[in-house]
């Protein structure tokens, strides 16, 4: 992809994380994203389609803009996200289009997966 066709396009993700080891371990785990760390404070993910990373810090604030995953089985992610120390925080609910559910990483941040299965 060119630089004109990445233009006004989501770029990075940053999050904050209380434990580095733990929410790699989560996300490679239940997503599948592959990890590069960059000192012992900053982690660098990438999850096929868009990169970020999350830095070490204190504790990790609610709020902002709420990330939405893609994800072909819904039950079996919701399932993963569990298992893998994930907190389900709104159960699964169907809009127009789909169904999702929204839960927290083991650090606090709040994202959601939907389906359209």
């Amino acid at each position: 992809m060119s630089q004109a066709d990445q233009d006004r396009r989501i770029d990075y993700i940053e999050f904050t994380t209380t434990d580095i080891g733990k929410i790699k371990r989560f996300y490679s785990e239940v997503f599948g994203w592959e990890f590069t760390d960059y000192g012992p404070d900053y982690t660098s993910f990438v999850d096929g389609r868009l990169a970020g990373g999350f830095s070490a810090a204190a504790e990790v604030m609610a709020g902002g803009p709420l990330i939405v995953l893609y994800s072909m089985d819904l039950a079996a992610i919701e399932t993963q996200v569990r298992e893998g120390g994930g907190k389900i925080v709104r159960e699964v609910f169907e809009f127009p289009g789909g169904r999702r559910f929204h839960f927290t990483d083991p650090s606090g941040n709040e994202l959601a997966v939907w389906s359209d299965q």
